[in-house]
């Protein structure tokens, strides 16, 4: 029993591939849960918060 558990790949817990990029407001560079595709700007955690609570 928990076999579901343990093992690799699981999307919930275990540490997750971080990529770097570089942030698109302030230019410095961060790492990100997901792999920057390139078409669409990829922001550092403070520059996404304050996006976020600009409404934009």
């Amino acid at each position: 029993m928990g076999f579901q558990q343990g093992g690799g790949g699981g999307f919930n817990k275990g540490p997750r591939e971080m990529f770097k990029a570089v942030c698109a407001g302030c230019q410095k560079e961060c790492e990100v849960p997901f792999k920057p595709s390139g078409d669409r700007p990829v922001y550092c955690k403070e520059c996404f918060a304050k996006r976020k609570e600009g409404g934009h």
